[in-house]
């Protein structure tokens, strides 16, 4: 998780960068996610033949010809990622982006059609059903399931859910673990919005609408699915290439600001793997000259290593850059490297050894 310098209004969060073009404010709205759908393909034509009625020699019958299978489409829509979308028809991302001439940092838009690539089912999955809950309801936790995606499944809130099993962190469940479901008779009354992130960090206490602006965000990833530790590090590795960015420095601010977790949102609503908040984002779409959504796991790495390569051409040496991504490359000009700034550009270049 990102670090920040307390009682220093200067000091930026992980990704509150000096550059950050004029006008932009720090508690911009944070990006929304929405639920992707399907489009059901188009049946394969079925054509049949006609044979002649009457000949006076034998005539063979024109063969039926099969016509192909219609091709596997999907309509993009808001909050869509090639990382979504690959799951969704379990196929590979770069796959996915190739077969239709996209590379994974290309922008998709909502109502773009995509081409499913022909070693897809035909068949599309199936939308999962909604439980029901019984008054004896239990439900055993899978691999990568998250509390609030379970209180979804049951028509149930999150908070019934923590109270119901005396969970003492709504954020850590396990595999195989048994959970109780209140019956749709039984509701527990209504409790405050959870907080899911807090309001203090390092002894500096943040603006209540920022911390909100967290609390919504996190509660998105949390009911979302996203990479793991592991795919998220390749995304990063492959977006820093495909960028001209030094892999291993991507990697090691990576690794600092989140340890990969792309679920992890910061008190100053830093968002994300790359722990960027959205008036940095905003600047990275400038940057890039594409609107970046910071909960997309690819367009929160595009946004982090576009910052970092904008520090690496305006900042005097990589050692300045780097503090820049954590202090604000301005304050870095103007006031030198703090002390704790210091520290985080050491681990930075220790964690880049292990990356190289």
């Amino acid at each position: 998780m990102m670090t920040l310098r307390p009682n220093r209004a200067t000091v930026a969060s992980a990704a509150i960068v000096g550059l950050i073009a004029p006008g932009l404010s720090a508690t911009a709205a944070p990006a929304a996610a929405s639920t992707a759908t399907t489009q059901a393909p188009l049946p394969a034509a079925n054509p049949t033949s006609l044979a002649p009625k009457l000949s006076v020699t034998p005539v063979q019958a024109p063969a039926v010809r099969t016509a192909p299978a219609a091709e596997v489409t999907y309509r993009v829509v808001r909050g869509d990622s090639f990382w979504k979308i690959a799951r969704k028809f379990s196929v590979d991302m770069n796959k996915l982006a190739a077969h239709n001439g996209l590379t994974l940092s290309s922008i998709i838009h909502p109502g773009q059609m995509l081409r499913i690539p022909s070693d897809t089912p035909a068949a599309q999955p199936a939308a999962p059903k909604r439980a029901t809950a019984t008054a004896a309801a239990t439900h055993k936790v899978a691999r990568g399931e998250t509390l609030s995606g379970i209180a979804k499944k049951y028509s149930t809130s999150t908070s019934e859910l923590v109270a119901l099993n005396k969970l003492a962190n709504a954020n850590r469940i396990y595999v195989g673990q048994v959970l109780k479901i209140a019956s749709s008779g039984q509701a527990t009354p209504a409790k405050p919005a959870e907080k899911l992130v807090p309001d203090t960090f390092l002894g500096r206490t943040y603006p209540k609408a920022v911390v909100n602006a967290a609390n919504k965000n996190k509660a998105i990833l949390n009911s979302i699915e996203v990479p793991s530790r592991a795919q998220m590090q390749q995304i990063v590795r492959q977006t820093a290439n495909q960028m001209g960015v030094d892999p291993s420095l991507a990697l090691a601010v990576a690794f600092q600001e989140s340890s990969f977790n792309h679920r992890s949102v910061s008190p100053a609503n830093a968002i994300g793997t790359m722990q960027v908040i959205p008036s940095s984002g905003t600047w990275a779409s400038q940057l890039v000259g594409r609107k970046l959504n910071l909960i997309d796991p690819h367009d929160n790495a595009v946004a982090g290593v576009a910052i970092l390569r904008q520090l690496l051409r305006t900042a005097p040496n990589v050692d300045s850059a780097i503090a820049g991504y954590y202090q604000g490359l301005g304050s870095v000009k103007k006031n030198g490297m703090f002390e704790d700034t210091k520290v985080y550009v050491s681990r930075i270049k220790a964690h880049q050894a292990k990356f190289r």
